[in-house]
């Protein structure tokens, strides 16, 4: 940052101070995302350490996943669902980006995600792009990507068929909702690849798992690992 961006960063400070968007208190100069508090206290799950965790275990069975982890516990009453509501509907994308780079750091330090080379997000349908101006899962996976030192590839999925909202549709119906949603376009570019899919929340699974069949199809020599930012912990089996 030069000089110059420095001080109309402080003078736009000094008059529209920036608030943590979980507990609402001013942030300090160099607080990213969150202030030092929330950071702090942060419902973080943990499973990024662990292989054999409860995401990884959702998923047994159904697909060879390398990895699985998600990073925060999401409960309906908690603030941090607020965060994840305002990058996701009302326009805060940064903090998507930002969380990505948390996330991606803890990843990195765990060891278990050393080996994956390319970071794919979960593809919007471009009506639902074009609304919204943005992909929060490739903010994320960007974030991700960086701490990594991966490739974050944008093009090689695409989602041809606009599903219904996951979280309007019946639990019943969502594997249903998200059938053949999913088309590789580039194969080549994943061919031999480990490839770590990244969404925003994970919650029945039936998206995240749409998208690396997709993949698997086409590229069967590919190798599939998952990170969510969130995850409600009745979904994983986990009372709250």
């Amino acid at each position: 940052m030069s000089i110059l961006s420095e001080i109309l960063s402080d003078i736009r400070a000094l008059f529209f101070p920036p608030r943590c968007p979980v507990c609402g208190e001013r942030m300090e100069r160099g607080e990213a995302c969150v202030c030092t508090l929330c950071r702090a206290t942060a419902p973080l799950t943990g499973f990024w350490t662990e292989r054999d965790n409860p995401v990884a275990r959702k998923f047994w069975g159904q697909l060879p996943v390398e990895q699985a982890s998600a990073f925060l516990f999401y409960t309906r009453n908690s603030r941090w669902r607020l965060l994840i509501h305002a990058f996701k509907y009302r326009g805060m994308w940064r903090r998507a980006y930002e969380m990505g780079c948390w996330y991606g750091r803890c990843l990195s330090e765990s060891g278990l995600y050393d080996g994956f080379d390319t970071v794919v997000p979960l593809p919007l349908h471009p009506l639902r792009l074009c609304r919204r101006g943005y992909n929060q899962a490739e903010l994320i996976a960007r974030g991700i990507a960086e701490q990594l030192g991966a490739e974050l590839d944008t093009r090689s999925v695409r989602r041809r068929r606009n599903t219904d909202s996951q979280a309007r549709t019946p639990k019943s119906e969502r594997g249903r909702n998200v059938a053949g949603a999913f088309v590789v376009r580039r194969p080549e570019r994943l061919a031999g690849r480990r490839v770590l899919l990244v969404d925003d929340v994970l919650t029945t699974g039936h998206t995240m798992s749409a998208c690396a069949e997709a993949i698997l199809r086409a590229v069967p020599d590919c190798r599939i690992g998952i990170a969510a930012l969130a995850s409600p912990p009745g979904e994983l089996g986990i009372k709250g």
